[in-house]
């Protein structure tokens, strides 16, 4: 079974703010198990669907090698990480993690999606868009993990 952790959390708990606004807004540990046969490639998507403008993405992390089983917790936001793997471009236009900050207030929900992809992604930088465009029809498996924030 393709699964999804991040940090020690379960599923649904709050996330904590040294990965938000709130702290060092870093990004979190997030490790897998159970990829499934004739992946090449895995793609992680973080999104705020309960962003005021509609849906914000946080974090692309693609072309992660399948066998590494995680990303260690405060990545750079490198355009190539160490393990080889490519940072996209967030919501706000930046490169690698963009901080977990709703509106004061607010609780969201912040969903973690991983994908298992049959081949690499080939393009040189990747926002929301064309990371959908390259999981279209490519997509083996996906696996998903639910935390919540509130300022």
């Amino acid at each position: 079974m393709f699964t999804l952790n991040v940090d020690s959390l379960s599923p649904g708990s709050v996330l904590p703010d040294v990965y938000t606004c709130k702290g060092a807004s870093e990004s979190p540990e997030v490790s897998w198990d159970g990829v499934p046969p004739g992946t090449k490639s895995l793609a992680l998507v973080l999104d705020d669907p309960d962003a005021p403008n509609g849906r914000f993405t946080h974090w692309i992390v693609y072309n992660i090698p399948p066998v590494s089983g995680e990303l260690a917790r405060g990545q750079p936001n490198a355009k190539v990480l160490a393990n080889g793997a490519q940072h996209g471009d967030n919501s706000a236009g930046s490169r690698g993690y963009y901080p977990v900050c709703p509106p004061i207030g607010t609780t969201h929900r912040y969903i973690f999606r991983l994908y298992a992809v049959d081949m690499d992604i080939t393009q040189p930088t990747a926002d929301r868009d064309s990371i959908d465009w390259a999981l279209a029809d490519h997509t083996i498996a996906k696996t998903e993990f639910i935390t919540t924030f509130k300022r």
